[in-house]
């Protein structure tokens, strides 16, 4: 991959990638992650807490300057699995204590497609997004990473609570497909790519990390991302930005810019 700014004062960039040379434009990021809020409502998985902002108070310090003080310092309480956007990488299912978000993603900027699929309906009752689905959208290019948006699609998701619910989750096939086309990064909006309660198995994260036998270290999964109904399917750069948490995840932001074919050199 390799990215040149070709008009700066129009805020042009190209970049090249799989033989082909795309345009974005840097001032034009579409941020697709879930923010946070101090005990309001938003979105809720796998019964964790809400997220809390809670003022520091030594002594006869407070840090709020609405309650007095000189400077705003608080304390973040979040369940990274729980609360929001994250991003994750296989120590989400290791032992290995050096399995960290921090140390596993090195690199932040990917080419990335985004496609929008309906789970279909099993049997059992279970919503399921389907390995033919996600096949019959993905195009020619192999992107570095994919971005799954569902069906029905509203900003009712930037605070459904889905505990105890059994939330949509992926055929396990899907994980195996993405590892066999080489594509490193995961990103969808559901809780889990996996059902809600399935005896421990997590056959998706696994098959997707090819973990424990041919484990793909640097490969990546991000959870409850938002992508508004105006923002197309199609060919993106992607930057996925993470807090520097030895944890197997972290709170995420994945920003997107749209990419276009560049015109013919004259």
């Amino acid at each position: 991959m390799l990215i040149l700014v070709k008009n700066p004062q129009h805020m042009e960039a190209t970049i090249t990638y799989q033989d082909q040379t795309y345009t974005f434009n840097p001032l034009q990021p579409l941020d697709i992650s879930m923010p946070l809020h101090d005990r309001q409502p938003q979105p809720e998985c796998f019964w964790a807490e809400p997220v809390q902002f809670d003022v520091i108070r030594v002594g006869d310090f407070v840090g709020s300057v609405a309650e007095g003080g000189s400077t705003n310092y608080k304390r973040v309480h979040v369940t990274p699995h729980g609360n929001g956007t994250h991003t994750e990488c296989y120590g989400h299912i290791s032992a290995d204590k050096n399995a960290t978000i921090h140390n596993c993603l090195k690199r932040f900027l990917f080419v990335a497609q985004l496609i929008t699929v309906q789970p279909q309906r099993r049997e059992n009752g279970d919503k399921v997004v389907m390995l033919e689905d996600v096949q019959a959208q993905l195009q020619s290019i192999t992107p570095e990473a994919v971005i799954l948006r569902t069906l029905p699609n509203s900003d009712e998701k930037l605070t459904r609570h889905y505990s105890g619910t059994n939330p949509p989750y992926l055929e396990h096939t899907i994980g195996q497909y993405l590892a066999e086309q080489g594509i490193q990064h995961l990103l969808l909006d559901l809780p889990s790519v996996d059902k809600e309660s399935d005896e421990g198995k997590l056959l998706c994260h696994h098959a997707f990390w090819q973990y424990p036998h041919n484990t793909r270290c640097g490969a990546t999964i991000t959870e409850l991302i938002y992508a508004p109904a105006h923002i197309p399917d199609g060919l993106y750069l992607l930057n996925l930005q993470i807090a520097s948490l030895q944890l197997d995840a972290s709170p995420s932001k994945p920003i997107l810019y749209t990419l276009a074919p560049a015109a013919p050199s004259r």
